[in-house]
C-alpha cells in the first residue's frame, strides 16, 4: 500500500512541477527566445510585430517553435543598435547548474528539448533543478 501511494505521490508532483503556466505567451526575435511581458516593458526597441494566432499560420523560420506557439507566437523587430540584449542558449544554462548540456529546459512549464535555442535574459527570473522522476531538469520561472 505505501509503494502505491508513494508512486501516486511521486506522478502527481512530477505533473505538478511540468505544468504549463497559462498566462506565459513567447514571442520570438532575431531567432531569440522571450515573452510578451519583456518586450512590452521595453516598446523603446521594437520597431515592428506580427502576431500568429496558432501554430499551423506560422512561417516557415517560426516552425521550430510550434510547440511554445499553443496559444499563438508573436514574432518582434528589433530596432538597428538595439539587437544587444543579453541572451544565453539554454546549453550553456545547464552548465551553469552543472547539469548535461543536452538536458532539455522547461520555461513556465513548456518543454525545449533543444538546448541549442537561445533566450534573453530578461526572462530569467527564477531558476531552479528539479528532480523528475530520477533526472533532474532546469526549470524557468518568467514571472518576477
Amino acid at each position: 500500500m505505501k509503494k502505491i501511494f508513494y508512486s501516486l505521490l511521486l506522478f502527481a508532483s512530477a505533473t505538478l512541477l511540468a505544468q504549463k503556466n497559462p498566462t506565459t505567451r513567447f514571442a520570438v526575435a532575431n531567432d531569440i527566445v522571450g515573452t510578451i511581458d519583456m518586450f512590452n516593458a521595453r516598446k523603446d526597441i521594437v520597431q515592428s510585430m506580427n502576431v500568429y494566432k496558432t501554430p499551423a499560420n506560422l512561417p516557415t523560420n517560426l516552425k521550430k517553435y510550434s510547440d511554445i506557439a499553443e496559444k499563438g507566437l508573436t514574432e518582434f523587430k528589433i530596432k538597428k543598435g538595439f539587437e544587444g540584449l543579453d541572451r544565453l542558449t539554454l546549453a550553456q544554462l545547464n552548465e551553469q547548474k552543472q547539469l548535461p548540456k543536452d538536458t532539455p529546459v522547461f520555461i513556465d512549464g513548456y518543454e525545449f528539448s533543444d538546448t541549442e535555442t537561445k533566450v534573453y535574459g530578461d526572462i530569467l527570473a527564477n531558476m531552479e533543478v528539479k528532480d523528475i522522476n530520477g533526472k533532474k531538469s532546469l526549470f524557468i520561472n518568467t514571472s518576477r
